[in-house]
């Protein structure tokens, strides 16, 4: 047998980013089995929750802010995704609403199977969203984890009539 040397680069296909995103998945699908999907984004939620709020924080502090605008909030969010290599654009925005389309999934094909992983997605932004400017409510209408080819979120900034028929996660500001 070969002996595995330290300093040599072996030819596996793995890195921080690659190892923590299969711990993610391995993590969501033990859940998913063994508690149900529903639980599983509810402890996902959880802990998303408080990642939402963390990184509120770190862009606040990083900025000098005590409370973003609308159109900061949506600067903070692309740069957060920038950062974890997702990829999210604005499709349709108007008083009410923020449609964000994303190609590029930052758990990439981890997250496929996985939709409790979605709930980082939800609780991200709809922390941000509500911590800034006081509600938000996060529907994933489409997902790469639920096997589309997408992921189509819609962020909604009113509690209006269209908001309570849509299907999502509500958020107040703390």
């Amino acid at each position: 047998m070969n002996e595995i040397k330290n300093k040599d680069k072996q030819p596996v296909e793995l890195n921080e980013a690659a190892f923590l995103r299969k711990f993610i998945r391995h993590m969501t699908g033990t859940l998913e089995e063994v508690v149900g999907l529903h639980d599983a984004g509810g402890f996902i939620a959880t802990v998303s929750q408080r990642i939402g709020e963390q990184i509120n924080e770190s862009y606040k502090q990083a900025t000098r802010t005590s409370r973003f605008d609308r159109q900061q909030v949506i600067k903070v969010i692309a740069d957060l995704q920038k950062r974890i290599k997702g990829k999210f654009q604005i499709q349709f925005e108007d008083n009410d609403k923020i449609v964000l389309a994303a190609c590029i999934c930052p758990f990439g094909q981890d997250a496929i199977d996985r939709p409790s992983i979605c709930m980082m997605t939800s609780n991200i932004i709809g922390v941000i969203f509500a911590e800034n400017l006081g509600y938000a409510k996060v529907s994933i209408e489409e997902s790469i984890a639920q096997g589309d080819l997408g992921c189509r979120v819609v962020i909604y900034l009113k509690d209006s009539a269209e908001a309570k028929a849509a299907r999502g996660r509500e958020y107040y500001q703390s």
